[in-house]
């Protein structure tokens, strides 16, 4: 077996096309079917059923698939850590939700190039269940999220808590109608949120991420739950509103790596993001420690409160109110 076997594999389950595969890799049509016997004869096992309608994948077609997606990254990740420039010492691969990249993480890469401009970093976006398989397979080195997966050989160390806070694009619109949009934030959320409104019936919108019910509200109108610090450049712009006398909500934030990682700067990322936590202040825009928050679901403070908000992030750029 070799990789190009693998990138056609996955070039034809992609298209389900034989020949589509071909365009997309660059070689013939029986430049791909070889390709794919010899990948069959190595694994023992028949990868699709071609008809005329094209290439489906066999059940063991499927179940192969995932390695293949994880043969390729390895070998993508060792190619870019073995060849990096002469002038990088090392490389660190961070993921995190894409929340957690929205006002904090930048600044924690950019802390890190000041500090160590040897080092390379590589940022991506993902969920929980892709963020904790790439921690465990060695993809990432370390992973930012708010429902991480116990494992023996990992670290799982609470960072922070998020304060989600109930915006609206209507002052007077606080309730939750046809607007409110459900932000899927995990079970932690799942479980105030459903303390707090029992007899709340299926919303009409849901959004699996914070950014998408941001922008849905921001196009069409309507409510919807999302962190303080992330809605705080909204509010100062007028674009939202914090919704007077609404619950607020923690969300623990936390940061998972190996226990024994193999890379030499994992100590100074983790110092780096103890760093940046502990200078951002409520006051500034930054993350409120835990004693700071609300240990509960509580109705948030009147016009002082509003106004703390508000003055939240004053040294950024105001965003676009529309989408």
């Amino acid at each position: 077996m070799d990789i190009d076997q693998v990138r056609t594999f996955l070039a034809v389950a992609a298209h389900g096309s034989f020949q589509e595969a071909a365009n997309r890799v660059h070689v013939t049509q029986s430049t791909v079917s070889a390709r794919i016997q010899g990948l069959e004869r190595y694994l023992n096992a028949r990868l699709f059923v071609r008809n005329r309608s094209g290439a489906t994948l066999t059940p063991a077609g499927r179940r192969f698939l995932r390695h293949a997606k994880t043969l390729v990254l390895t070998l993508e990740q060792a190619r870019h850590d073995v060849g990096l420039p002469s002038r990088f010492r090392a490389s660190i691969t961070i993921g995190a939700r894409i929340a957690l990249w929205d006002g904090f993480l930048p600044l924690w890469a950019g802390r890190m190039r000041e500090q160590a401009p040897d080092v390379s970093i590589s940022s991506e976006i993902g969920f929980e269940d892709d963020l904790m398989r790439r921690i465990v397979e060695g993809t990432l080195d370390l992973a930012l999220m708010y429902t991480p997966q116990h494992s023996a050989g990992l670290q799982v160390e609470h960072l922070f808590d998020e304060t989600l806070v109930l915006v609206t694009s209507d002052p007077q619109r606080t309730e939750l109608d046809d607007g409110y949009v459900y932000v899927n934030w995990g079970p932690t959320f799942y479980a105030q949120h459903s303390k707090v409104y029992p007899n709340l019936e299926r919303p009409a919108q849901m959004a699996n991420i914070g950014w998408l019910g941001l922008q849905l509200i921001l196009t069409n109108g309507g409510t919807c739950f999302v962190p303080e610090r992330v809605a705080a450049p909204y509010v100062r712009a007028g674009c939202l509103h914090v919704a007077p006398e609404s619950p607020r909500f923690l969300l623990p934030a936390y940061v998972v790596y190996p226990l024994e990682s193999e890379s030499p700067v994992l100590d100074a990322a983790l110092s780096t993001l103890h760093t940046v936590i502990a200078e951002r202040s409520p006051a500034d825009g930054g993350t409120p420690t835990e004693k700071e928050l609300f240990e509960t679901a509580q109705l948030a403070p009147g016009a002082e409160e509003l106004e703390r908000i508000q003055a939240l992030h004053d040294h950024e750029p105001a965003p676009v109110c529309r989408t």
